[in-house]
């Protein structure tokens, strides 16, 4: 009970800081580029790979990686866990596989927000 409980507070404060962020660079930058999300990205990567480390380092308990990387990261930006798969790829000397992966979520996602946006509106004028 305790796992979940600590899931739901990081994911909710998470979740919470990425709206606030995104949304108070977006307003700033004049909206034109998503500056709001790319600064959610980013900063979300600076701090996964912090946390990691610490956690590699035995400085944070299971309870804490739970609640910082997998609730709080993980609501403020799922980005954040791509990069550090990406670079536990690149570390364990996985080049080919991290590019792979780099290229293929990239390219496949946006196909498919693309596909999804065309299926639905496709649906929809029937």
């Amino acid at each position: 009970m305790l796992r979940l409980f600590l899931l739901l507070a990081g994911g909710g404060a998470g979740t919470v800081l990425r709206y606030w962020l995104s949304t108070m660079t977006y307003r700033a930058s004049g909206g034109i580029f998503p500056t709001g999300t790319l600064a959610v990205n980013l900063g979300g990567s600076l701090a996964v790979g912090c946390l990691w480390a610490l956690f590699e380092k035995g400085a944070l308990t299971p309870n804490a990686r739970l609640f910082l990387l997998t609730g709080l990261l993980g609501g403020f930006t799922t980005f954040s866990t791509f990069t550090l798969e990406n670079f536990s790829l690149l570390r364990d000397g996985e080049l080919k596989l991290a590019a792979a992966n780099v290229l293929v979520s990239n390219v496949a996602g946006i196909f498919l927000v693309f596909a999804g946006f065309k299926g639905v509106n496709l649906i929809l004028r029937r």
